[in-house]
């Protein structure tokens, strides 16, 4: 068999493995409104680059359309490389099936690297890029300054596609390796921003120039950076990837906190323990907890250092952002991690009821955090104390138990320690997510529009107290649905288990 047969073979078996999942049938609903969905945002991107062509034409003295729009490169890819961690799968979730086959692990690497590479996730800019390029320099300059530009821009988003999944696979090793995007994206953002003029404004505006001019010296040169990234993360995919299947893996014995002070809560305590020991022992579940509080802790700096989230709609998405990340990252797949050991908690009569009640005071605890982080920015007025007031119990009494119906529905087991070569969260829960980041901020907009501000967020911390005063009644409806359901979902987990 040719390598091409192979290659053709092995993305064949990819799309059966996923027509044949055992959740297929079941999320072919929720697919189409997450394509019908993803059409939307390909829809919002066309418009804001035939708005910007449009704008930007004439303006700055002069200056080309889009070489006002090629001075935000950078800020342009740290958002694709944010966004990536929600959207982008790692190449080789799929590698175990393969390793007792004939195959060689350098083939199948690269495959999956050159998947990554080819993906329509690299193209999805080019639904703001290419409008904008057809408006402010194809019309104007002509096709061919046209299609180098496009080029170059796609180049680069390849090039920051191997930066993230390099990260994204060392974060499996130690949380700590997240301090590297931070701290570059970091001192681009200071670079950008704090000075009078944007230092970064003209090498990046030089460059796509050049790459617009097919200057072949500039695309040798960034041709060269993505060879060299695919073959970092080639080599760190096929030691990390092997590793994990054959669960070796250094074993540290550590002392761990007994947290006597919950034993007075009986069950519920004990649950709660279960709570703060997954975040702290399970790798995949602290990566997730770490990535949601750096994410905080950026949107937090750029808020107080930049003007980037200084209107009335870029701060409620921070406040939203910093009160709910947290629980969608919990919450969202609430039930799916405790798939791994569902039978044991099922053997104990409302087991679940306090379990459910466990992570409700649990999360609603880590609430605490954002306010702290909040501190400096309500102190230069940023954000009013109101509507930190109105976030956190909206969070507590109306997003948290609209999160916590999951629980009835998700039935799909995720791995506690694997992440390169486990799942990823399903369709229905990428949607929830998007739901949650973009419903609360339109309430808030349309109670301050109609009731004014301080009465505005006093509506919203009056739903929030009533779903946390009647939080026994919800949380006893949704166990009972749970139950009704159990033989189902426990059929899903042991189905997903090791799938």
């Amino acid at each position: 068999m040719s390598k091409y047969q192979l290659y053709k073979l092995l993305i064949k078996n990819e799309r059966l493995r996923e027509r044949r999942h055992p959740m297929f049938g079941k999320n072919r609903f929720v697919k189409f409104i997450f394509i019908l969905t993803l059409l939307y945002y390909a829809a919002v991107l066309v418009f804001i680059g035939v708005t910007l062509a449009i704008s930007l034409k004439g303006s700055y003295n002069g200056v080309a359309a889009y070489h006002v729009l090629d001075g935000w490169l950078p800020a342009i890819l740290m958002l694709d490389f944010w966004l990536r961690f929600i959207l982008q799968e790692t190449p080789a979730n799929q590698a175990k099936p393969y390793t007792l086959m004939p195959i060689r692990r350098s083939f199948l690497m690269r495959m999956y690297l050159n998947c990554s590479a080819l993906s329509i996730g690299n193209m999805f800019w080019g639904f703001m890029l290419i409008p904008f390029g057809l408006i402010a320099i194809a019309i104007p300059l002509g096709w061919i300054k046209f299609a180098g530009w496009l080029l170059g821009w796609w180049i680069l988003c390849i090039a920051n596609g191997f930066c993230y999944l390099f990260v994204r696979t060392l974060l499996v090793k130690h949380l700590a390796w997240i301090t590297i995007p931070i701290i570059i994206h970091g001192a681009i953002i200071a670079a950008m921003f704090v000075p009078d003029n944007n230092w970064l404004d003209m090498p990046c505006t030089l460059l796509m120039d050049e790459l617009a001019n097919w200057k072949m010296v500039c695309f040798l040169a960034i041709i060269a950076v993505v060879a060299l990234l695919y073959y970092s993360n080639y080599l760190l995919l096929s030691t990390m990837v092997y590793n994990e299947i054959g669960n070796k893996e250094n074993v540290e014995v550590k002392k761990t906190a007994k947290m006597t002070f919950l034993n007075r809560y009986g069950r519920i305590g004990e649950y709660m323990k279960l709570e703060v020991r997954t975040k702290t022992r399970n790798k995949n579940v602290k990566i997730q907890f770490a990535t949601g509080l750096s994410m905080m802790l950026v949107f937090c700096l750029m808020m107080f250092f930049t003007d980037a989230y200084s209107s009335g709609l870029g701060k409620s998405y921070v406040c939203l952002y910093n009160y709910i990340i947290l629980g969608v990252i919990t919450l969202g797949s609430i039930m799916c991690h405790e798939g791994n050991y569902i039978d044991g908690l099922m053997s104990r009569r409302e087991s679940i009821y306090d379990l459910l009640r466990a992570k409700y005071y649990f999360n609603s605890l880590l609430l605490v955090i954002p306010p702290i982080l909040f501190i400096p920015l309500m102190i230069k007025g940023e954000l009013s104390v109101w509507m930190n007031l109105g976030y956190l119990f909206f969070t507590i009494g109306v997003l948290y138990p609209f999160l916590f119906q999951m629980a009835v529905y998700n039935k799909d087991t995720l791995p506690l320690n694997k992440k390169i070569t486990g799942k990823q969260n399903s369709v229905m829960q990428k949607m929830v997510t998007l739901a949650i980041f973009l419903v609360p901020v339109g309430i808030e907009r349309l109670s301050i529009k109609l009731l004014g501000e301080q009465w505005g967020y006093l509506t919203m911390i009056c739903l929030g107290a009533i779903g946390f005063a009647t939080h026994k009644i919800w949380l006893r409806n949704i166990y009972k649905r749970f139950m009704v359901r159990r033989y189902v979902n426990m059929e899903g987990y042991r189905a997903t288990r090791n799938s």
